[in-house]
This record gives structure tokens, C-alpha cells and sequence, in this order.
């Protein structure tokens, strides 16, 4: 066995790479073999040229049988005497046994696709095409993971140099629209606005804004909604004007683009497909869109209103509180009239991405000090298969091991994976509410009963769990005696967040089924079974000391406690429970709160004793919600846990009188929809299924959309749908809507016409329905059923039966403890 030093070492190499070259801000790779590094060493950038052998791993060599002696095993000196090169790996037979090397590494691919075509007697035209026989990952990986080098090694966030732009157009169709100007920010203090008064100033325009970013030299670029609007946006006005699109960093001296290898230098870009939208790299320099930091927050804090930029940075508090907000549709035309004011505009919008880029980038800059991935692809994957498959992958390549091969699961074979605990006590309200929550539950058990994959033979998962687990901890008492705000604080709660993203993603891996190298169904069916039997004796000991149960799920539950109880008293509770649960299992106290409305499993609101609303789950809030629904209800709700029901009745009639007397604008009542199908795919089913929000846009003259964009839409006096234009950062929502360009057209008659958003065409009895049956029914479970009926009445006859507003009581979920016990 390794001594215990030994062993630290080489976890470590597993998880933060074994090469020492410090400073790597970027990386670029090719399929011929080369590589260029581009280093930030004392605030001075250089490129160097490496070499590597491009590889893929393989399941068998049958599919290069043909080469006969071009085909040799690998000498072990990392030198290739044959065409094509294999080292065999140790391991499985039926699992990627072979490591295939070639330089150049298209010539590889070609030779196995045309062995395939061969052995298959059919036209093969990928390796895609071969299923799961080849296992292959991007020139830059495949860099990264045969040297153990990884992203800045040695830097600290704030060493980057960062650069923010943001377009400012006519109209959101590049075909229809231009450029007239571009706000940009870098870290190194450049604000400033490159503007096209004219159609004929835009080719010039784009020009400055390449020489700009070539003088300034960014290691980063960013924006929000980076890869939906601006770069393609940017690049199909340059195509149409002729313009070099000139945004990648100069290469080593002497480098040449070469005429075989069109992919690198030859063409600026290189452009990913995914499902929601495409992505670009440029040579040299890493593109951040914040709209993917923003999402990533979201999926765990839940508590966005909305993810775009303005939204966003009020949130965060990161907008100026004298920041210039401009209707989106408006800005040409104000521009026109009031270009200072656009200037502003412009340049607070990428100061809110600088610092969104500081707020919610720490982590996975933390992370490309770890995966052997491109910053870029760290900052939008998931922590799962973007983050620890490679990580694993490295490993195992690294030690000459063979991976394991996901096979297909037989239909008739039973799942082994049971999901996690998932109770609902009580529905009402209920008041002095605790969570307990066991810490990072799943990876906490893997790690205690060291239930890791059986296909993971060198056991690098279990390992990388422990070893995070224990510098996450470090890291996290770090962060806390350092001095709030400082720089040393700031790395620590990085690499603590980083590392808890990785920590927490060990069990989605696990049971992730074939999209995965190293799942493994059983063992997380053995990981959720144990999980459940930790939270059964959470709650059989808050059972036992008469606490009001309300919701358990997974790794938590919610109780309510006697009122007389203070915080220490909690404290106290859960600290008793915790103490009886296995070793390594951790009960935390997350938090107190006022009140709580529990509605259903996992769909519930909370107050706090701040007074801060909190509301979890799509019962209660919904991405479509329609704005006026949503003030009521969370002023209802508010007024509902603190048991005032008079002002729920009040909150009520006041939005049923805006709504009768028209007080509210159409942006009031607008739901906001994401469009999933295309024009073409809406076409063929419209004729049997009509949808509101794809008719909006018909009524509206548009015959062309995005799939993924958002719109907002309403149903006018007529009862049909209308559909409604953003009110301000239209570009935000990755539109294609052809907005009339009126970059060479008088804009007066446009100025004295009111804001579309400021209309009150609805169908108002449409919208009093909405009120009552989308937005007041999510209080049923507050309410006993005649009760209910009578706070939400329309019509304003007293009822027969109707109490008095002051007797009507929330059902409350009470502690059968006495206060005193």
C-alpha cells in the first residue's frame, strides 16, 4: 500500500493536476497536435507552442485491423513509430482498454471511420455514429489531461484582466438592424462608448472595437447574454460589411495558420452546438456570458425574479442607485435625442456585468484550477459530466487504467435506484418554524459508508470526495477569520464554493445511469436507502419530543417549536438529535423563521423575523407568473403568515378594483412564456392545437422566432392574444423579432405616442377569473373551505353565512409540547 504522503500526492495530482506551469489564462488546441499556452506571469501575458498527441480511448482495435503495420503499440517513450499508435490499458475487457494515439489526430479518426464503414458494410460518417465503442473529448482536453496542466495556477481573481461590451442596436434581427454603439469596461479602469451616429459609421465602429480589445488584450470577455445576442449579433453585421472580425489573441512568434487546420487559426471562431443556443471560443481568450452564472445560482437559491441584467443586479444591490434605465425599444430613438443619456445606458449595463462577474464567477474560476477544461466551458457546465468526469477521466488515463463501458440496461431488468425521502405532515401555517438539515447528505454517506462506483477500480470518486470534503472545510474556517471583504476572504469562500459544487454533485454522478462513465445505480440506491434512514431518525426524534412536523425532504425537514422557545432552545434541539446520528453524519441548524405556509411538498413560503419573504416552488411561483398576480399574492401571503386576514381581504379588493377600473397596463397583466417550438414545428400542429402565445406573435405580423426566447404576452379586450414587447433590454432574451430600423428615420411620431407597455386594452373579466383561480387558490390550504370562498368573492354581496373578517383564522399547524415543556 502507498504510505499515507504517498497517497495525499497522488489525490491531489488527481485533483489539481500535476504540472506546476503557473499563470495559464488560456489554452488553444488543434487536432494536428499543437497547442498554445498563453500565461499571465507579473502582469505580463506570453504565448508559448506546445506539441501533444492527440488521442481517443477505444474498446477494441477492429476498426484499424487494415492499417496492418501502420498500426504498432506505443514504444513508451511518447514517441509514435507507426501512422497510428495504441497503448493498452490496464483493466476490463469490455471497457475502453485501448489508448489510440496519432499525430495528426484527424488522421486517426478518418482511419477508424473508414475501418467501421468497412466492418459494418455501411457508410459510417463520425465516430459519433459507432455508439459508445470510442470515447473521445476536444483537443483542449485531451492537452489539459495528458500534461496535468490547468488554468491559473498561482492567480487570484482579481489578476485577471476582464473586459465587458455590450451592443446597443436598432433592431434585435441583424439582417434588419446595425450597430450603433458599444459600451466597454475592463478591469484595468478603460469606461468607455465606440458609437455609429450613421449606417455608414457601423463598419467603422466594429473596426474600433477590434482594435480596442487587441490594445487592451483581455485575458476574459464577457456579457450577459454573451453567446444568445451579442457575439452572434456582432458577427453577422461584420460578415454583411465585409469587416475581419480580428478578436483573437496574436499566437507565438512566427505561428502561421495553416491551410490543412482551418478549425484553429484559419477561422476566427470556433462555435459549439447545444441544445439551448450556440457558443463561440476565440483563440487566446476566454468568453463568459454571466447569463450562465446567473442560471447556475438560480437552480440552487431559487429566489430570482427574473435573469436578466437589470433584474439581476437589483437583486444583488450592484446597481447604481442613480443607474439609467431606458425602454428597449426606445433607446435608438432616445439616442437620437439624448446621446449622453444612451452613453450612461450603456455603460452602467456593463458595469453591472463586472460586477456580477465578481460576485458569481469565484467558483468557477476555483473550478479551472482543478478540471482539465477551458474556463470558458467551466463557467456553463455541470458539476457532474462537466467537472468530475473529467476529472476522473485524467485519472485514469493518467494511471494507464482502462475505463469502464455503460452498457444498456435490459428493459425488463428493475431499477435499483430509489430517489430520496420526501414527506408532507401538515398544510396551513404555521408560526416559530425551524429547518434542520443534515450537511451534504448523499456525499456525507458515501463518504461514511465509503459507498462509492465498483466500476471505479482505483476508487479516484471516494477519494476526491474525502480530499474536497476536508479542503472545503479549510478553506470555509479561512474564509471566516479573514477580514470580511478582503482578498484573502474572497479566494477562500471561492475555493469553498467550488469545492461544495463538486462535493454535491458526487451522488448525481453516481446515479446517472449511462450518460455517465462511473455510475453506478445500485450503489446510489444504496446511498438515497441509507439517506432515508438517517432522516426516519431525525424524525422519529422530533416526533418523540411532540415538535409539529410540517415537511421533510431528502436531507432536511421543517418543524414548528412552543412558542416561548428562543433561539438558543432550538439550537439546543437540533444539537441533541445530531449527536445520536451515525459518525460522520452532521445535523446543522439552517435556520429560524417567523412563519411558515406550507402548501405542498416542496412548494411552500416562509417570513423570517427580518420580515423578508421567502417563496419556494412553481405552486406558489411560477416563470409565467402575470406581474399584478404575483404582487397579490406575495402581499396576501405576507399578510396571510403573520395572520392578519383582514389584509389579505383588503389585498384582494384593492387589485380587484385596479382590475375593474383599468388602474393596471398591460405590462401588469403580460405572462411571460418561453417559446419550445419553432415556427415551422408551431405550423404543423396549429390547425388542431392553438397556442396563446405563438398566435400573439402571428397577430403581430411575426412569422419567425427563436426556440428558447421569451416573450410576454395578453389577452386583449377581443380575446386574442397580443403580444407584448420588452420594455427595456429586448436583446436580453435572445430575441429575433424584426423591429422596424430606424437608424435613417424621423422617431417624432414614435415619441408622442405612449409606451406600448402603458396600454389597458385586457379582457378585464379574463383577468378578475386569473386572480381568483391562478393567483387566490394558492391560499386554499391556508383557509378553511367556506372561509376561503368568502375573503375571495368577487361579487361584493355579503354572503349569508359570512363571518366577520376579524373571527377568520388560518388553519394553523400547532406543537403539541407545552411552551414551558
Amino acid at each position: 500500500m502507498l504510505l499515507q504522503a504517498e497517497r495525499d500526492k497522488l489525490i491531489d495530482e488527481h485533483l489539481f493536476g500535476w504540472d506546476p506551469t503557473p499563470g495559464i489564462v488560456s489554452v488553444w488546441a488543434d487536432r494536428l497536435g499543437s497547442a498554445w499556452v498563453w500565461q499571465r506571469i507579473a502582469g505580463q501575458v506570453r504565448c508559448t507552442e506546445d506539441v501533444f498527441c492527440p488521442w481517443l480511448l477505444a474498446t477494441t482495435l477492429a476498426d484499424l485491423a487494415q492499417l496492418g503495420p501502420s498500426l504498432q503499440p506505443e514504444n513508451g517513450q511518447g514517441e509514435l513509430d507507426a501512422a497510428v499508435s495504441y497503448r493498452e490499458l490496464d483493466g476490463p475487457h469490455d471497457g475502453y482498454r485501448f489508448l489510440l494515439l496519432a499525430r495528426p489526430g484527424f488522421a486517426l479518426e478518418r482511419a477508424i471511420i473508414a475501418g467501421a464503414s468497412r466492418r459494418l458494410g455501411r457508410s459510417v460518417q463520425s465516430i459519433h455514429d459507432l455508439d459508445d465503442t470510442y470515447y473521445r473529448v476536444g483537443p483542449v482536453e485531451q492537452y489539459l489531461m495528458a500534461s496535468g496542466r490547468v488554468y491559473f495556477r498561482g492567480l487570484v481573481y482579481a489578476d485577471l484582466h476582464r473586459l465587458q461590451f455590450d451592443l446597443e442596436t436598432t433592431a434585435l434581427d441583424p439582417e434588419q438592424g446595425r450597430i450603433f454603439m458599444i459600451a466597454v469596461r475592463d478591469s484595468h479602469g478603460l469606461a468607455l462608448t465606440l458609437e455609429a451616429p450613421t449606417a455608414r459609421d457601423e463598419a467603422r465602429l466594429i473596426q474600433d472595437l477590434c482594435r480596442v480589445i487587441r490594445e487592451r488584450n483581455p485575458d476574459i470577455i464577457e456579457n450577459h447574454n454573451l453567446f444568445g445576442f451579442d457575439l452572434p449579433f456582432l458577427q453577422r453585421r461584420a460578415e454583411l460589411l465585409g469587416v475581419p472580425l480580428a478578436l483573437r489573441r496574436a499566437g507565438p512568434p512566427g505561428a502561421q495558420a495553416r491551410p490543412a487546420d482551418v478549425e484553429h487559426y484559419g477561422d476566427p471562431f470556433r462555435w459549439h452546438r447545444s441544445r439551448r443556443r450556440s457558443r463561440m471560443s476565440i483563440p487566446g481568450r476566454e468568453l463568459i456570458d454571466t447569463l450562465d452564472a446567473v442560471r447556475r445560482y438560480d437552480f440552487a437559491a431559487r429566489d430570482l425574479p427574473r435573469h436578466r441584467l437589470k433584474d439581476v443586479a437589483k437583486h444583488f444591490g450592484v446597481a447604481r442607485p442613480e443607474r439609467v434605465y431606458l425602454a428597449g425599444a426606445e433607446v435608438f430613438a432616445t439616442y437620437r435625442t439624448q446621446p449622453e443619456r444612451v452613453r450612461q445606458y450603456a455603460l452602467d449595463d456593463v458595469a453591472e456585468v463586472d460586477s456580477l462577474s465578481q460576485r458569481l464567477l469565484g467558483a468557477p474560476f476555483a473550478l479551472a484550477g482543478m478540471a482539465p477544461r477551458r474556463y470558458e466551458r467551466l463557467a456553463s457546465a455541470g458539476p457532474a459530466m462537466g467537472i468530475l468526469e473529467p476529472l476522473l477521466v485524467r485519472a485514469y488515463v493518467r494511471a494507464g487504467a482502462a475505463l469502464p463501458r455503460q452498457h444498456a440496461a435490459s428493459s425488463d431488468e428493475p431499477d435499483p435506484h430509489a430517489g430520496g425521502a420526501l414527506h408532507l405532515y401538515a398544510t396551513g401555517i404555521a408560526e416559530q418554524v425551524v429547518k434542520a438539515d443534515v450537511a451534504s447528505l448523499y456525499p456525507s454517506i458515501m463518504r461514511t459508508y465509503q459507498i462509492g462506483p465498483a466500476c471505479d477500480r482505483l476508487e479516484v470518486l471516494l477519494a476526491l470526495v474525502d480530499r474536497l470534503t476536508d479542503l472545503r472545510l479549510q478553506h470555509k474556517a479561512a474564509a471566516q477569520a479573514a477580514q470580511p471583504g478582503s482578498l484573502a476572504a474572497g479566494v477562500h469562500t471561492a475555493y469553498q464554493a467550488a469545492m461544495k459544487i463538486l462535493i454535491n454533485s458526487a451522488y448525481g454522478y453516481l446515479g446517472a445511469g449511462q450518460m455517465a462513465l462511473f455510475a453506478d445505480r445500485q450503489a446510489a440506491g444504496e446511498v438515497t436507502r441509507r439517506g432515508r434512514e438517517v432522516l426516519d431518525q431525525v424524525v422519529a426524534a422530533l416526533q418523540e419530543r411532540g415538535m409539529a412536523l410540517i415537511e421533510a425532504d431528502t436531507d432536511g425537514v421543517y418543524f414548528a417549536v412552543p412558542s416561548s422557545w428562543d433561539e438558543a432552545r432550538e439550537r439546543a434541539l437540533v444539537a441533541e438529535i445530531g449527536q445520536r446520528l451515525p459518525v460522520g453524519i452532521r445535523l446543522e441548524f439552517e435556520g429560524r423563521y417567523q412563519a411558515m405556509f406550507s402548501h405542498e411538498v416542496k412548494n411552500y413560503a416562509l417570513l423570517t423575523y427580518a420580515g423578508e419573504l421567502i417563496v419556494r416552488g412553481v405552486a406558489l411561483h411560477s416563470s409565467r407568473v402575470e406581474p399584478f398576480g404575483e404582487r397579490f399574492l406575495r402581499q396576501a401571503l405576507r399578510c396571510t403568515l403573520r395572520g392578519d386576514v383582514a389584509g389579505v381581504r383588503a389585498a384582494f379588493l384593492a387589485t380587484e378594483a385596479a382590475l375593474l377600473n383599468q388602474e393596471l397596463t398591460v405590462a401588469d397583466v403580460a405572462s411571460r412564456v418561453r417559446l419550445s417550438k419553432s415556427a415551422e414545428t408551431y405550423a404543423e400542429t396549429r390547425a388542431t392545437h392553438r397556442e396563446q402565445h405563438y398566435e400573439a406573435l402571428l397577430n403581430a405580423g411575426r412569422t419567425t422566432w427563436s426556440m428558447g426566447e421569451r416573450i410576454r404576452v395578453y389577452r386583449g379586450q377581443d380575446g386574442n392574444a397580443v403580444w407584448l414587447p420588452d420594455e427595456h433590454d429586448d436583446h436580453e432574451i435572445g430575441g429575433n423579432w424584426a423591429r422596424r430600423d430606424t437608424s435613417n428615420q424621423s422617431t417624432k411620431a414614435e415619441l408622442a405616442e405612449p409606451p406600448t407597455a402603458e396600454r389597458r386594452d385586457y379582457d378585464v373579466e379574463h383577468y378578475l377569473q386569473v386572480l381568483v383561480s391562478s393567483y387566490a387558490s394558492r391560499l386554499r390550504k391556508a383557509f378553511a373551505p367556506a372561509d376561503f370562498d368568502q375573503l375571495f368573492r368577487l361579487d361584493l354581496q355579503r354572503g349569508l353565512f359570512d363571518l366577520p373578517i376579524e373571527q377568520i383564522q388560518p388553519l394553523w399547524i400547532r406543537c403539541d409540547t407545552p411552551s414551558d415543556g
